[in-house]
Order: structure tokens, then sequence, then C-alpha cells
């Protein structure tokens, strides 16, 4: 078992600590939904009037929404696709392309279509903390309008100091995210029965009829009302994606146990309080709040605001790990800001870039229900790819017929598109945002896979044959140095430009001589037995593979201590590892149009040191540099 493996760690902690600790990390975004979901269903845009048969509709919509597609889908199905215990879209990306890989077209359709499917994640991390602190902040405007102006203002002071915490790691604040996302949930259901109770017409809305008939009443205007049922649902992405931090049963648990519950009564005491006094759809969340307990209430939705923008941040920053491991963005820097949980990362570049995104996108919507015009496109269409991610999963991993596999898919896949449809409406009202830049992140991505995918054929075109070059070395008077060198090369089977450099301008050669290369599988952990490989070529030469997944992290020269081949011992103080640094030059006709290849020339000028991504030594490290045409 790999020691950096968090599921290890999972094994020995009790299914009540990782519930209580799913509750707080996974559903803080699904937790915040009620701030401004039944808010959106009835703006006066939509027409829909408030009545008691709409609100009985529009809740009973909304609660079926919840048992389809988060219960039904996500905990009990979408879970079970687990990839060595880790979920998310690049996991599931990974179990699908694997599921197909005697067809290469398919396969490569499945590996783009999922990285698509995980760049929208970004437009999430941008505006889950927006939408969320925007909402939680607006109810200051109820205990007193002439705060009203200082919304703004005070969320992008919450928001800033969010995004300057991060450098300090969660470890010390993430304690507490469970027992406050608690009191939170309990809160909602307790608000919720104090309103059921004076009106409990409102559980009429458990009738899944109720639902079918608001929607067929809305005629034209359904996709519109769907498009606000939808933010109900934000968050239930993060089900899947946080499996590997809590396992699946304590996430099950915590949805089945107190979430669903907790939502479920929370949305049926929105409706009630609209039946009594239908002036409250200004902002039912807090209008169910007596006015002495608002600034309370502030507060606390404005921590569970926090939380939930926390979740999605930690996720972007995984999320880009792994893109980088797999090998769709140039080497970023990574700091571990835990000792003990190595999941814990920071990302300097990614944290200020989100920040950006997120200032940007606060003052240009400027409040909640314009920001819910943004949201769901990039969650619904997430939805989409997974239910078609999952299709491969289930026909031909799991080898279940192909009769109950089609139809699963087609009828969640009917749901997803429809609430997608919903959705996409809003493109013009801000739905641009997140898409735009989806496919943005999408064009980095494939531009720097290709454009490395076109150094590897070029080295090993140009390249000499290594096989050859170490006879023709080994039957010389080449001068020996009695320490051992390591080049790190991305095609093991050419001379290393490193090495070819050290021999023609110092005219030595190491005594021993590791070609090393570093190869990221598609699995998100490869454990200690399986990490190393290596050949011996002649007496001075030896041929190293070490192999990660992508979720561990690249520690080379850890890794080489499991190096145990007779007679190649690598001493920490007598090896030196020469490395090259590509100068990428792109002539027109290359094997990208121009404006990509000078794209890709930028990213790899940009992109982080080789030294610190792989943990080398600072003072054991000769860079030399070398152009290569693509």
């Amino acid at each position: 078992m790999d020691s950096e493996n968090p599921h290890q760690h999972i094994q020995r902690q009790s299914t009540a600590a990782l519930t209580l600790g799913a509750i707080g990390v996974v559903y803080g975004d699904i937790g915040t939904s009620p701030l401004y979901t039944v808010k959106e269903i009835f703006l006066p845009a939509y027409g829909i009037a408030i009545t008691p048969e709409n609100l009985i509709g529009a809740v009973s919509a909304i609660f079926w929404a919840l048992m389809l597609i988060v219960t039904l889908k996500y905990v009990i199905l979408i879970l079970r696709a687990d990839n060595r215990g880790e979920g998310g879209a690049l996991a599931l990306t990974a179990l699908a392309a694997n599921a197909e890989k005697n067809r290469p077209k398919l396969r490569q359709f499945l590996l783009l279509l999922g990285l698509f499917g995980a760049t929208l994640f970004y437009g999430d991390s941008i505006i889950t903390p927006a939408i969320s602190v925007l909402g939680a902040v607006e109810g200051l405007e109820m205990a007193t309008p002439m705060l009203q102006p200082y919304v703004v203002p005070i969320s992008l002071v919450v928001l800033v100091m969010l995004f300057f915490v991060q450098r300090f790691g969660t470890h010390l604040v993430g304690k507490f995210f469970g027992p406050i996302i608690v009191i939170w949930f309990l809160i909602l259901g307790a608000t919720g029965v104090m309103q059921i109770v004076q009106a409990p017409v409102i559980l009429q809305a458990l009738n899944p009829l109720h639902a079918l008939s608001f929607l067929w009443q809305r005629g034209p205007m359904v996709l519109a009302a769907v498009g606000a049922i939808v933010l109900a649902l934000t968050g239930a992405e993060a089900l899947y994606a946080d499996m590997g931090h809590f396992g699946r049963k304590p996430i099950q648990l915590a949805w089945m146990g107190l979430v669903l519950p907790s939502l479920a009564l929370h949305y049926m005491g929105q409706g009630a309080l609209l039946m009594q006094d239908p002036s409250a759809i200004e902002n039912p969340f807090f209008r169910m709040f007596p006015q002495e307990m608002l600034i309370p209430a502030v507060i606390l939705a404005t921590v569970a605001a926090i939380i939930a923008s926390q979740a999605v941040i930690s996720g972007a920053y995984s999320m880009t790990k792994q893109a980088i491991l797999l090998g769709f963005l140039p080497r970023m820097d990574i700091k571990y800001t835990s000792e003990k949980e190595v999941g814990q990362i920071y990302m300097p570049a990614v944290n200020w870039t989100l920040l950006l995104g997120v200032v940007v996108a606060v003052l240009a919507f400027k409040s909640s229900s314009a920001l819910a015009g943004a949201y769901g496109i990039a969650v619904t269409l997430t939805m989409v790819i997974t239910t078609t991610m999952t299709f491969f999963v289930v026909r031909d991993a799991w080898k279940i017929p192909s009769a109950w596999a089609f139809g699963a898919t087609l009828f969640f896949l009917s749901i997803d598109v429809f609430l997608f449809a919903g959705c996409i409406i809003k493109f013009f009202d801000g739905g641009w945002f997140p898409l735009a830049m989806g496919l943005s992140l999408y064009l980095l991505m494939t531009t720097w896979s290709r454009g490395r995918e076109l150094v590897v054929e070029t080295i090993r075109r140009d390249g000499l044959d290594l096989n050859s070059f170490i006879q023709s070395i080994d039957s010389g008077s080449a001068h020996l140095v009695q320490r051992t060198a390591i080049y790190a090369v991305a095609n093991p089977e050419t001379v290393p430009q490193a090495l070819l450099h050290n021999m023609k301008h110092n005219q030595v050669l190491h005594h021993k001589n590791i070609i090393l290369t570093v190869e990221f599988e598609n699995v998100p952990w490869v454990s200690p037995g399986h990490r190393i490989k290596a050949e011996r070529l002649s007496e001075h030469f030896w041929r190293v593979w070490v192999r990660f997944g992508f979720m561990n992290t690249p520690d080379v020269p850890k890794a080489l201590a499991l190096c145990h081949l007779p007679d190649l011992e690598i001493p920490v103080f007598e090896t030196t590892y020469f490395l090259s640094r590509e100068t990428v030059v792109s002539p027109p006709g290359g094997g990208m149009s121009q404006w990509r290849e000078k794209m890709f020339a930028a990213m790899t000028r940009n992109a982080g040191g080789v030294v610190e991504f792989f943990h080398l030594p600072d003072n054991s490290v000769v860079e030399l540099g070398t152009r290569v045409q693509i």
C-alpha cells in the first residue's frame, strides 16, 4: 500500500469521523443552494404566480430533482464507479478510456470529452464562491436596507480574505468545517419544520405528480423554471469528486441521514412561508428567521458559504495537479500545506487566477440573482458528460447487459439534457461565462498535450539511438568519473542531449549513468511495489522508469531509493541530475497551426521548474539548454 494513499488513512478512521468530515467538505455547496433557489424560480421575469398550487409544484420539482439526480444517480449509482477509490471527472475519464482500450478512436474521444468536463469545473470554482458569499451577505439588506450599498464591498472583502489564507493550508480550520455545516443543516431543517407546521398542505409536494403538473403548466416557459430548479443541484458533482477523501459509505450516510432530510424540510418550509406571506419572495431564506436572529443567520450563512467555496477552491488545486501529471498542463508550483495529509496542496498560480475571476464576477454581476444566470450551465453539462462516461464503464467494465445499460443511461441522460436546456437559455444572461472559461482551458490543455507529443516525436526522430551509442562508448576509452549521473528524458530510446553536451564540452563520462523516464499512469495511485522498473544496458548504463499515479506526489529521489538492482546504488551526495531545458522553436508548416505552436512555446517558457516539481535536491542539478523544432 502506498504510504501516500489516503485510502490507507481512510480505513483507520471511524465511519462517524469520516461522515462528519464529508458533511463539512462535500455538502457545503449544495447546502448553500437554499439561499437563492426558490427566489429564482419565482422571479417576475418568469411570470410564475405565487399561488399555493405553484408553490407545491415548485417545491415538489426541487424535491424530486434531489431524489432522482442526487440520490439515485450520484449517491446510489455513480459512487460505485470508483477508480481505485478515487472519483471525479478525470478518474471517471480514465475508467471509461480503459474500458474502451481496444477501440482507439472511441478511447480518444472519451479522453477529450472527459477533459472538457474537467475544465468546466473551473467555471464552477469561480461562480460558487461569488454566488454563495453574495447570497449570504445579501441578508444584511433584510436587517436594514441602509446596508444594501455595502453588500458588494463586504462580499469582496470576505472573498479576498478567503483566497489570501489559502497559502496557510486548510488543516487548521478544516476540523471545524464538519460541525459548522452540521449546525447549518440542523438549522435548515428546524426552520423548515417551524413553517411546515403552520402550513402543512405543503407536504403534498412529496407527490411527484405535482412536480409534473407544475412543469407541464409552464408551457413554453418550462425551461426557464427548470433553469432555476437546477440551482438546488449545484454541488452534486462534489459527491463523486471527493469520494477519495472520505469513501463511499460516509458520503452516502451523510446524505441519507442529514443532508437530504434537512434540505427537503427547508425547501418545503420556504414554500409554506410563501403560502402565508407571498411578499417574503424578496428573500425567502432570511425571512424564515425572526428579526432578532437575522444578523446571526447572516454570519452563519456567510461561514457556510466560505466553507462551500473552500471545497471548490481545494478541488481546483487537485484538478490542476491531476491535469499536470496527466500531461494536459505545464508544470506549476505546488506547495504541500500539511505533512500528514498528502491531498492538502496550495497552488499560487491557480489561487490568484481564481481570485481574479471571482472579483470580476462579483463586480460584473453585483447580486446572487444576476449570477444565477451564469450558474447551472457548467453543472448540467458536466452531468451530461458524467452520465455518458458512466455508460461505457457500466457496459464494458462492469459487463452489465446492454439493455439495462442503455435503459438507465437514456433515463438519466434525458433528465440531464432537459436540465441543460433549461440553463442554456440563460446563455446571454451570463451563461456564456463558465462555457467560455471551459473552452479556453480546453484549448490550452489540448495545445499543451499535442505540443508535448510533437516534442517527443522530434526528439525520437532527430536523436541518436541509445543502444548503438552505448556500444560505441563502451568499446572506446572515455574518461570515467567515479560518480553517478541521472539524465531525465522524455524518450528513453535516444541519447539525452545533456549527455552529449557533457561529453562534448567536459569530455568525461560518469561511472554510473541512469537514463531516467518519469511516467504518469492513468490511475490515481501507483504503489511503491510497482513504482520502479529498471534494466541494465551495459557496465556503465542503466535505464530506469519511475511511475506515478495522478494523485501521487512525484518525489523522484524518494522513488529512486526503492531501486534495488544489483550494482546500482544511488548515493545522495555523489549523484548529479542532468536536465535538458528545451527551447521550442515553431517554424511554419509544423505539427500544429502557427498560433497554437506559439502558444505552446509561450507555455513552455513559463512552465514551472523541474527541480521543484520532482523534488530534486537543489545543489545536485545541472541544466543544459537545447532547441527543439516542432
